[in-house]
């Protein structure tokens, strides 16, 4: 076994695992990318890392200089961890609705946290960062939402590990947050075979399932449009809240104790599988359920965990 001089060097290469037993058509197989194994517990170690990297190389980061960030837990998680490491000061914006696991974890790896109303949600975050980031143009903003490098981190590590990995997949499902995983990760498989299918899951619209984005909500991430998302997508599935929940927990079942918008990815994932004859569906675990313990998502009567997601940020 290798021995890696660090962390950054675990991350990305993360496995795959067949979870065909929750297909509803025998012909569809359904593959998990388990992104909860990247050393910092999610999908967002693979964009934290090339955001700051990138800065650091076009000289918009420079030693000892604050970062600011607004996130809702797993970027900043990633981001924190990465910038202690590294040396650099870190300010995280999120709503005061995140579960407590993730204001315990930012604070473990040292981010300063600045809370935003959580009636506000995640885009109350955005805007307060980017009035910091006008007012102080001394740190460095690197704004995961319009940042390229979120998206490449999937075209140079996602896509090519997927398709190494699952050469005959014929579907892609991931949620719809910043869009860099469907973007990146889209765009090259689309590169190597244009049959594969491009999926999004997004909630209905008026309605939470954290961590997902529905467009027609009235904010369109930059990366989307600049890496032309309504192009490159062939189709977008709705996934309720409680559907989110139930599916999260038969991922449990399954032994993968993900975070719930891993459950509205397989949900769509299994709706996919029932509308086609035969093919493989690969979708992505974001990241683990230990964050999430607090929330009884795992535990509660599913009535109460519902009501709960209406409060509670947990992607």
């Amino acid at each position: 076994m290798v021995i890696n001089e660090n962390v950054l060097d675990m991350i990305g290469n993360t496995p795959m695992v067949d979870v065909s037993r929750l297909s509803p058509n025998p012909n569809v197989r359904i593959v998990a990318k388990l992104e909860s194994q990247n050393p910092f517990g999610s999908v967002k170690d693979r964009i934290a890392r090339q955001m700051i990297e990138a800065a650091e190389k076009d000289g918009r980061l420079h030693p000892g200089q604050t970062i600011i960030e607004p996130s809702s837990g797993n970027t900043g998680i990633a981001m924190a961890a990465i910038a202690q490491m590294k040396g650099y000061p870190i300010k995280i914006l999120m709503p005061t609705s995140v579960s407590i696991e993730r204001r315990q974890m930012l604070e473990v790896f040292g981010a300063e946290l600045i809370l935003t109303p959580g009636e506000e949600g995640s885009n109350g975050a955005v805007r307060r960062a980017q009035q910091m980031a006008a007012e102080h143009p001394e740190w460095c903003f690197l704004y995961q939402y319009a940042n390229d490098a979120n998206p490449r981190a999937h075209y140079e590590g996602t896509g090519p590990e997927i398709w190494r990995d699952c050469p005959e997949i014929t579907h892609f499902v991931a949620g719809l947050g910043t869009s860099g995983t469907l973007m990146g990760t889209g765009r090259f498989l689309k590169e190597q075979n244009p049959d594969i299918q491009i999926i999004a899951i997004e909630p209905p619209l008026g309605e939470r399932v954290e961590g997902l984005r529905n467009l027609d909500e009235g904010y369109i991430p930059p990366v989307f449009e600049n890496w032309h998302g309504f192009e490159l997508l062939d189709r977008k599935r709705v996934v309720r809240p409680r559907e989110s929940l139930e599916w999260t927990r038969r991922l449990v079942a399954e032994g993968i104790f993900a975070g719930i918008s891993s459950g509205a990815a397989l949900a769509g994932a299994v709706k996919v599988a029932s509308q086609i004859e035969s093919g493989t569906i690969v979708f992505i675990v974001c990241d683990g359920g230990w964050k999430y313990l607090s929330t009884g998502a795992y535990t509660d009567d599913l009535d109460e965990a519902e009501a709960k997601a209406e409060q509670i940020i947990y992607f």
